[in-house]
Order: C-alpha cells, then structure tokens, then sequence
C-alpha cells in the first residue's frame, strides 16, 4: 500500500534502524522503545491486521514466529521477552499493518496495560 508507513520502511522508502530482513520480513527498533531492548517485526506483504490475516497468511505467519526467538536472541534479549500485536481501534493499534512488537530485557508486569 502506498500510503502504510511500514510498507516505506519495508521498501527502504524511509529508513529505520533494521535488527534483521529478508524475503519474508523486516524487523527494526522501535523510535518510541517502551522497554530497554523494543523492535518490531513485519511481513513485507502488506497484511492490515490480525483481523485480515487468511488461511494463505499461515506460512508466513508461522515462519515470522519461528523468526522472533532467534531475533530476540540476536538483540540480546536475556530472561524472557514479550511479543505483542495491537488489533483494531481498542487496542490502540495505530498503523494498520501487521506488526509484532517484542520487549525485553525489564520485568514485565501483568496484567498488561
């Protein structure tokens, strides 16, 4: 989509600062970080939430989460970490494209926000 800014960040429109990309996906810390290590993870397909996620969606779906531990690991995430994905208005999510954030490297209280 033309107008998603994680579409332009996935296709080096506008820079980040990139953990890890391949064919598949992009991850990149977070500008506003809510822990001491924060990035997020995209897939490059332009998916608007987990709402509109498809039966197609499923490989690459499964491939990013499979993808999270070992990038946790690279960002030097020690003791647990959480990943997080806003969907819909209530739960704040704020750009309408699938993303998970992953936040580490603090205690994390629960319940969450």
């Amino acid at each position: 989509m033309a107008d998603c800014i994680f579409c332009m960040i996935a296709n080096h429109e506008i820079p980040s600062n990139v953990l890890y990309e391949d064919d598949k996906l992009i991850a990149f810390h977070d500008l506003s970080p809510q822990a001491p290590v924060h990035f997020l993870v995209i897939p490059k397909k332009h998916i608007e939430s987990l709402d509109a996620v498809t039966p197609e969606d499923a490989e690459l779906l499964g491939y990013i989460m499979c993808k999270i531990g070992e990038l946790a690991a690279k960002a030097g995430i020690e003791n647990g970490y959480r990943v997080v994905s806003n969907n819909g208005e209530n739960a704040f999510q704020t750009v309408k494209h699938l993303h998970f954030h992953v936040l580490g490297n603090r205690p994390l209280l629960w319940p969450p926000g």
